[in-house]
């Protein structure tokens, strides 16, 4: 008989629904009926498949409480930021819809040894996705939107402690228009989803999660010769110029750490500020810190919420306490508090250096480090002395300066200037060395998981 798991809210900790696993012969037949709708889907034009999204962009508006609510209830996140994350999902079906058909567009190429050449993005089929639970709508639709643009078919295993999003997420789906079968959630264990990335009639595969995960996903998806995107952990800069507005840096660089509770691969974590300001930004910071209302994420004026398990706040708590033990300072917060929910306190730590948690590892929770440099190069070289590069930011008062060293000196896929970002649908997300590999949106995930096909005329 196949086993059953449970989804629980991380501030109450009491149990949300009981889910049991599909046998392997259901997962089995899920993938035949995805590839079966994909061979259906794919003949449709990219304009009809454009106003299937624009419907999904509709129906997500349409239930955008209910949604918000169940992931607040699954994860911890606040209301507000739920909230924020659905209308971010339905923008992004809004602008593929309007984009993806030039983006696939064929395009027309002078050949040296014919007469024309085309250059197409034909579907390849079903794409498996397994996402994590930290935004548990927008992971799932950063993905999908963009492989059903392309023609292709999708399977969602997403974390568990967030089955219930996952499922009104395809319930929402199928509502906006979408053919049934072609987004299908698996609920399986890890075994299984090893047996899904061999399938087959899978022919990609994307992850987002830990470096630990990716490593294994794509060494199966490798071992079976098909594509993979791993979008994987970060543990990214802020740096902050002598030159910067010390009032927007620090707004910026408390947001970019709380949002989500700190549970964002793109959050602002090590906040490498030169000398010169350092002083100042580290009294206002930790102010600020100190400020932040912790609490029941239903409620308005809540700006943190629980972590999503307490096993994620113990392992965030012993890399504080490694850290302190190895040197580190705690400025405000670091304890665990009593009580019901997996709560802990937005907290600051200051004389970080490498061989500590708090410089070499990703806190995933509500852990900002301090670190000083002593100008903008050596703040730069802080900055890229991690195993990873997903995102940063430039705290500088010079704008066009602060480009130039993103520009020439960020080693990451993304970097934000005078502000804290997540994602936008118009400009490529993802990252490089331990973050992964592969890029989503603005118009680049449409074409991860196509094969760019070359169609030469060589006579007639």
């Amino acid at each position: 008989m196949p086993g059953t798991f449970n989804t629980i809210n991380p501030a109450t900790e009491e149990v949300i629904e009981t889910y049991t696993y599909m046998t392997d012969d259901a997962a089995d037949a899920a993938v035949e009926a995805c590839h079966a709708a994909f061979l259906e889907w794919r003949t449709r034009s990219p304009e009809d498949r454009a106003e299937v999204l624009r419907g999904i962009g509709k129906a997500l508006r349409d239930r955008k409480e209910d949604l918000a609510a169940l992931m607040t209830r699954e994860m911890g996140k606040t209301l507000s930021a739920s909230r924020d994350e659905v209308e971010l999902c339905a923008a992004i079906c809004d602008w593929t819809a309007e984009h993806g058909p030039k983006e696939l567009a064929p395009e027309e190429r002078a050949i040296s040894n014919g007469k024309r050449g085309r250059v197409v993005h034909a579907p390849i089929g079903v794409i498996y996705g397994i996402q994590p639970w930290n935004f548990p709508a927008y992971q799932v639709i950063r993905y999908t939107i963009a492989n059903l643009m392309a023609g292709n078919g999708v399977l969602l295993k997403h974390a568990a402690s967030c089955t219930g999003s996952g499922l009104m997420l395809a319930e929402i789906i199928e509502a906006g228009g979408l053919p049934k079968d072609l987004f299908t959630v698996l609920l399986i264990d890890h075994d299984q989803s090893d047996a899904i990335i061999e399938h087959d009639k899978v022919r990609g595969v994307t992850l987002t999660g830990s470096p630990g995960a990716g490593a294994h996903v794509g060494a199966k998806a490798a071992g079976a010769l098909k594509k993979s995107v791993l979008e994987l952990g970060s543990n990214d800069a802020y740096v902050v110029l002598e030159d910067a507005d010390l009032e927007t840096a620090v707004k910026a660089c408390v947001t970019g750490r709380i949002y989500n509770n700190g549970e964002t691969c793109v959050a602002a974590k090590r906040f490498v500020v030169v000398d010169a300001i350092y002083d100042r930004f580290r009294d206002a910071f930790v102010e600020q810190m100190k400020a932040v209302e912790v609490g029941d994420p239903t409620q308005e004026g809540t700006q943190l919420g629980p972590l999503v398990t307490g096993d994620q706040r113990d392992t965030l708590h012993k890399q504080v306490e490694e850290s302190v033990s190895k040197g580190a300072k705690i400025l405000c917060g670091g304890e665990k508090p009593e009580g019901t929910g997996y709560y802990y306190p937005a907290t600051v730590l200051d004389e970080v250096t490498p061989g500590q948690p708090a410089y070499d590892d990703e806190l995933f929770g509500p852990v900002a480090s301090l670190i000083r440099a002593k100008d903008a190069q050596d703040a730069m070289r802080i900055a890229n002395d991690s195993t990873y590069g997903l995102g940063g930011g430039i705290m500088s008062g010079d704008v066009d300066r602060a480009v130039k060293l993103a520009e020439a000196e960020f080693d990451t896929g993304m970097v934000f200037i005078n502000g804290f970002g997540l994602a936008t649908p118009e400009m490529p997300f993802g990252g490089v060395k331990r973050s992964g590999y592969g890029r989503e949106h603005g118009g680049f995930g449409m074409k991860e998981f196509t094969n760019t096909k070359a169609v030469m005329v060589v006579a007639g």
